[in-house]
């Protein structure tokens, strides 16, 4: 396989672990990064072994040598970056979540499709071998029906007024930075509830925490997500026949559990990291490059999609819109 050359948007924390995990990944370039300065694109280049540093995103856009560019902006961000690397013909990895809204995510899509580009939110849960294997033993019916799904991710925060987290200017709130989590989860398992019930306490102009309650014909999905409380951030699903049980911090854990309806362990699956779990997101993406996909079979973007309706959904029963929602010039979708 030809070596994929590699550029990032962004140099904050998440870009230091794609980076480390980049760095250790067979056929990845490390061939641009880009930041807000020079200085730090720089910094960031030299520790991490990138050949080009770019003081502009649009400077690291026209790179030519650049084969996919891996957004890691805040999530208000995300929308403009990724339209900007579109416009010149890159394919793009985009951190979650993908955009604000569906309004904007069909927008990237709709622009991905026209000029035959890869788009693919980096949701790396769906790329790790646990979340695969439970996937597995579900369409294989080892656990029957599926009937209740439960999933949290809620951690304790200290508020700070500059912390992305309790800016509504940069998109932030628990939904769209851990919400997310779960959501995705009861999609991959469930598809897209009859009904979607849901609550949230609102602070600094987001969501500081949020109970989403999905119902399907013959099953529900309880969710929670937030920064005021710590919770074990595990997941279940169970079924007519057992039910599977994921380890704590459910969308990055090691281990995944299949057990009977009495609760009796089957079979347990065990995967630990190589590097530090992104680099199975590179690996899809640089394996859909190689063979001329433009899109992901593991994340395929119809959930996506879906996934950010449903958001769309609770956050207009919470009233919260975004300011780069109401500003001119940026969709707000059905907000």
């Amino acid at each position: 396989m030809r070596t994929i050359q590699w550029g990032i948007i962004g140099t904050g924390r998440i870009a230091r672990k794609f980076a480390e995990a980049l760095g250790g990944c067979e056929g990845a370039g490390l061939c641009a990064v880009s930041s807000r300065t020079a200085e730090k694109a720089q910094a960031f280049a030299q520790e991490y072994g990138f050949r080009k540093a770019y003081g502009s995103y649009e400077a690291l856009a026209q790179d030519t040598e650049t084969d996919v560019v891996y957004i890691a902006t805040p999530m208000h961000s995300h929308y403009h970056d990724a339209k900007l690397c579109l416009l010149h013909d890159k394919n793009v990895l985009c951190e979650k979540s993908v955009t604000l809204n569906a309004a904007q995510l069909a927008e990237l899509l709709a622009l991905a499709k026209e000029r035959g580009l890869f788009f693919m939110e980096a949701m790396w849960m769906k790329c790790r071998p646990v979340y695969r294997k439970a996937l597995a033993w579900l369409q294989s019916g080892k656990i029957g029906q599926v009937r209740y799904l439960k999933a949290d991710f809620s951690n304790f925060v200290p508020y700070r007024a500059d912390d992305r987290l309790f800016r509504a200017d940069c998109g932030g709130g628990a939904l769209l930075d851990l919400g997310v989590y779960p959501l995705t989860l009861a999609y991959d398992v469930l598809g897209m509830p009859q009904q979607i019930v849901s609550n949230a306490a609102l602070a600094h102009g987001v969501d500081i925490s949020n109970s989403i309650l999905l119902r399907y014909p013959c099953a529900y999905a309880s969710l929670e997500s937030g920064f005021e409380l710590g919770l074990r951030n595990n997941a279940l699903i169970s079924g007519t026949d057992g039910l599977i049980q994921f380890g704590d911090v459910f969308h990055c854990t090691d281990e995944v559990a299949l057990l009977d309806k009495n609760g009796n362990t089957l079979e347990v699956f065990h995967s630990e990291n190589r590097i530090n779990g992104y680099e199975y997101e590179i690996e899809e993406t640089m394996r859909c490059l190689a063979d001329g996909l433009r899109e992901s079979p593991l994340v395929p973007q119809e959930g996506t999609r879906r996934v950010m309706e449903i958001m769309d959904i609770c956050r207009r029963q919470w009233g919260l819109v975004f300011p780069d929602e109401i500003s001119q010039g940026s969709p707000a979708g059905n907000i």
